[in-house]
């Protein structure tokens, strides 16, 4: 049954996730505690009719830019962390498996005793039939992070928007948290978050979005529920599009 409430803006979306989203209040890993809220979280907005692509990051358990500041080659390091990215995604589809949801987890780099590869006819029909998806190892080339895998994979399912989730409800012109007069924006464009500097998301995957007129929103996933509240357009969000 579908949950009641206003109508969804967005009926296909790609949803960004960090690594360190899944940490919790860890130092490291994955707190499943809260893979299972932000699982019901996603049981809600696909009750509400939205049809979902998750990508999440690794930094949580590896950061391949960290492994190459230590002495380890950039590919390598970058490598390692893609192979995050699917632990992370395995563990995303276990807390989907036990929330009634469906899911697939679609790999960039091939490990057919693991999940599957990815294939971008059979991504699409996964979601065409209310599947989540989720997207691991990045693009599956090193020295691209996984905003850009995001932007990029949100593009080829044809998803209107791309949903970043934070710890904050929108983009700030400095940490709120560490600065009491960031100044927040309600929207922005392309060109403003990049002339700007704001660390949303790195460059390559904002002039990516940009050049294929995709919507970018960063949104709070703190509160339990957010998630529909921001695709409905009743949460506190930032808006990235061609006009700021």
């Amino acid at each position: 049954m579908a949950a009641r409430g206003s109508p969804l803006k967005y009926k296909r979306l790609l949803l960004k996730l960090s690594g360190e989203a899944l940490m919790g209040q860890q130092d490291y890993g994955i707190d499943m505690s809260v893979v299972d809220r932000l699982s019901r979280d996603i049981e809600g907005i696909t009750a509400a009719g939205a049809e979902v692509a998750i990508v999440i990051g690794g930094g949580n358990i590896f950061r391949g830019l960290s492994g190459a500041a230590k002495g380890m080659d950039r590919a390598t390091a970058d490598y390692m962390g893609m192979l995050a990215t699917v632990m992370n995604a395995l563990a995303f589809q276990n807390a989907l498996d036990h929330q009634g949801v469906a899911s697939r987890v679609l790999s960039a780099i091939p490990m057919p005793t693991v999940c599957e590869s990815y294939v971008r006819p059979k991504a699409l029909g996964y979601l065409s039939k209310s599947q989540v998806v989720l997207f691991a190892a990045g693009t599956g080339n090193p020295f691209f992070t996984t905003d850009t895998a995001a932007v990029l994979r949100a593009i080829e399912m044809n998803c209107e928007v791309v949903l970043k989730a934070t710890q904050v409800d929108g983009i700030y012109s400095a940490d709120p948290k560490k600065d009491p007069n960031a100044e927040r924006f309600d929207r922005l464009s392309y060109s403003e978050v990049l002339a700007k500097d704001l660390k949303v998301m790195d460059g390559a995957a904002i002039a990516l979005a940009r050049d294929n007129g995709l919507p970018l929103i960063v949104g709070s996933i703190e509160e339990p529920g957010n998630l529909l509240k921001v695709l409905r357009g009743e949460a506190r969000q930032t808006i990235i599009e061609a006009t700021g």
